[in-house]
């Protein structure tokens, strides 16, 4: 079996490139409209990753330490 040949090693800040529909970024764009100040797309989507992430391993979930708990 052959393997990408390029590392697998992640800088401490790494670009993608994400590919997203027309309505995703509408979407996204009237979320970051809601708030108040100026949001940037890249700190929106950098934001739900870093919920999605919190949410799947329990990191920093309050809803998780509560469940523990009280058993």
């Amino acid at each position: 079996m052959t393997t990408n040949s390029k590392p697998a090693t992640v800088r401490d800040l790494d670009r993608i490139n994400l590919r997203l529909s027309a309505e995703t970024f509408a979407l996204i764009d009237a979320a970051r409209a809601s708030r108040p100040g100026n949001v940037s797309r890249n700190t929106w989507i950098t934001e739900a990753i870093a919920e999605k992430l919190a949410r799947e391993t329990g990191a920093n979930d309050p809803r998780e330490e509560s469940r523990v708990a009280n058993g």
